[in-house]
């Protein structure tokens, strides 16, 4: 056996648009979640508690959990028409993301007060160096530094994969002169990965609850206990750029136009 593998492995996914040269004004946030688990609790107990619930629902194992399709009752999830059903399978799901260990470092960009030229900010390129930042301090606290861990993020098509790992390249190189203690997987979504799974659930609260943080928000309240640094948790494990205090002022006018209905 390898002894140059870390205790921990880590599955990256985001919800929203990383474009800045149109922004949805119903949704202009890009958050990116990294879904760090302990390798013996991901076989002994996440992969299995995956499984138990897709055999529950739906007999099997096969199906992929993806929170749009989940919120639209689409594809596989059609059956959550039915509102009692509903009830209780949102319940189980909460219940997993609960239950299962892991943590996670998130990101969230708010593409409408970014001060630079699309040509110069890179959503996408500020939430990974913000996440890489996060997951490096939580390796170095559990004295992981020396050895390899794995991210793995859903592929995209060659090209998109191309352009993702040499940004992951370069990042890494900024912040780790030295030695690659990150090194970067892509899965197909057909490999079925129960941490790709979650970190597609937890992206879309952390999105919600960025854009409209008065409002309700179930799902966020059971996720952010995941996140690093909890209870204490902004700008440990929640990230946000730009910060509350670097964001413009705005005019009653302006801030009346910003407050458009949010359909997330």
């Amino acid at each position: 056996m390898r002894n140059d593998f870390s205790d921990y492995i880590i599955f990256a996914d985001e919800s929203g648009d990383h474009g800045i040269a149109s922004i949805n004004p119903e949704n202009p946030v890009f958050v990116l979640v990294f879904c760090i688990f302990r390798k013996t609790d991901y076989i002994s107990i996440v992969k299995q508690a995956v499984a138990k619930l897709k055999i529950d629902f739906w007999g099997h194992d096969l199906v992929v959990l993806h929170n749009h399709e989940i919120r639209k009752s689409a594809g596989e999830f059609v059956f959550l028409f039915d509102e009692e059903i509903r009830r209780v399978f949102l319940h189980s799901l909460n219940e997993l993301i609960r239950t299962i260990p892991f943590s996670i470092a998130a990101t969230a960009i708010d593409k409408r007060y970014l001060h630079d030229n699309p040509n110069s900010s890179n959503p996408y390129l500020l939430a990974l160096g913000s996440c890489i930042e996060q997951t490096l301090d939580f390796l170095e606290m559990k004295q992981q530094l020396q050895q390899i861990t794995h991210i793995i993020v859903e592929s995209r098509g060659k090209p998109e994969d191309r352009d993702l790992g040499l940004a992951f390249d370069q990042t890494t190189a900024r912040m780790l002169p030295e030695r690659y203690p990150l090194a970067l997987r892509f899965a197909n979504k057909q490999t079925n990965s129960s941490g790709l799974q979650i970190a597609d659930l937890v992206a879309h609260p952390i999105a919600r609850h960025i854009v409209k943080k008065d409002q309700p928000n179930k799902a966020f309240d059971i996720v952010r206990e995941k996140l690093l640094g909890y209870p204490a948790y902004e700008e440990v494990g929640l990230k946000c750029q730009p910060l509350e205090s670097e964001k413009p002022r705005l005019t009653p006018r302006q801030d009346a136009d910003r407050e458009l209905p949010i359909h997330l």
